[in-house]
């Protein structure tokens, strides 16, 4: 039978991670739908070939194996969507696990609201103390409304459900240029959003993601904050939108001189606030330098 729901978890060197998060997915309460878990081994070596297929002997539900060798986010997430069956596509990452009512939750709003794209909250968590620990966490988090509903913004693919019927069926659904970079949600859901799609937030539907040491640090909270400026600025060009392009920089501009003067000022005197005014700073540089040029490489090959 053809699946009501498709749980897709693209996966990149990290099969013992893979096997938490979708241990999170079959441990769903309270759904009733037909479903299935994708994984999408994204590692030219295939790495989470052997624990997916253990696994798969004795799983509630059918877990899907696919294999893509070529590195890259959006590739990644373009072969997934070729082998889920389903109308109703979920997305979670190899580093998150989901809470036991996060597919309930999903499903209720995105049934309540037919809305084409659902978001959930994501809360960061770091095992062992670090420095800044409670900023790191938060650079990993989204959060939205404390009610579910309708919302005017979008959010990262990390916890998402799109439907594919109006949106998501042209192929690629991911532009494959973002592949090092990332950014490929972001781009798709700004075009969903241009569009006249309807999009939704889950409030109850969350997923937690379990930072790794070599991602715990500031100085990486730091480059993804420069790569979140960019995205405003980034998607105004994408749209040709001339009059906001010229906003974002105006307003990067002004986040650059005054948070980097409060920067300055905390700097010797409160190293948490420093490092929050940091990173408002840094956002207000890459809101003006949003070209390809200045875009940090996280994924795909350069992640090799």
């Amino acid at each position: 039978m053809t699946p009501d729901v498709s749980v897709v978890i693209p996966t990149f060197k990290r099969p013992e991670q893979v096997k938490l998060a979708v241990n999170s997915v079959l441990l769903q309460e309270g759904v009733q739908a037909l479903v299935e878990i994708v994984v999408l081994d994204n590692d030219p070596k295939a790495s989470a070939r052997e624990v997916v297929a253990h696994m798969s002997k004795t799983s509630r539900w059918p877990i899907v194996y696919g294999h893509e060798p070529e590195p890259g986010v959006a590739t990644a997430r373009n072969t997934a969507l070729r082998i889920a069956k389903a109308k109703i596509i979920m997305f979670i990452d190899d580093d998150q696990t989901a809470a036991p009512g996060w597919m309930k939750s999903m499903l209720a709003v995105q049934a309540k609201t037919n809305a084409d794209l659902v978001f959930g909250p994501v809360q960061g968590r770091i095992e062992n103390d670090v420095p800044h620990k409670a900023y790191i966490e938060a650079r990993f988090s989204a959060t939205g409304p404390a009610q579910s509903g309708i919302i005017n913004d979008y959010y990262g693919c990390c916890n998402s459900m799109l439907k594919r019927a109006r949106f998501f069926l042209d192929a690629p659904v991911f532009n494959p240029a973002t592949n090092e970079t990332g950014g490929e949600d972001d781009e798709l859901y700004s075009k969903v959003l241009y569009d006249g799609g309807t999009i939704a937030w889950a409030a109850d539907a969350l997923v937690y993601e379990e930072i790794p040491p070599v991602r715990a640090t500031v100085s990486y909270s730091i480059s993804k904050a420069f790569a979140f400026g960019q995205g405003p600025t980034q998607t105004a060009w994408q749209h040709r939108d001339f009059p906001k392009l010229a906003y974002w920089m105006a307003v990067g501009l002004g986040q650059f001189f005054v948070y980097g003067l409060l920067c300055a000022f905390y700097w010797p005197i409160n190293k948490e606030k420093h490092v929050i005014m940091l990173d408002k700073m840094v956002q207000g540089l890459g809101k003006m330098l949003w070209t390809d040029r200045f875009q940090p490489r996280f994924y795909g090959a350069s992640a090799l």
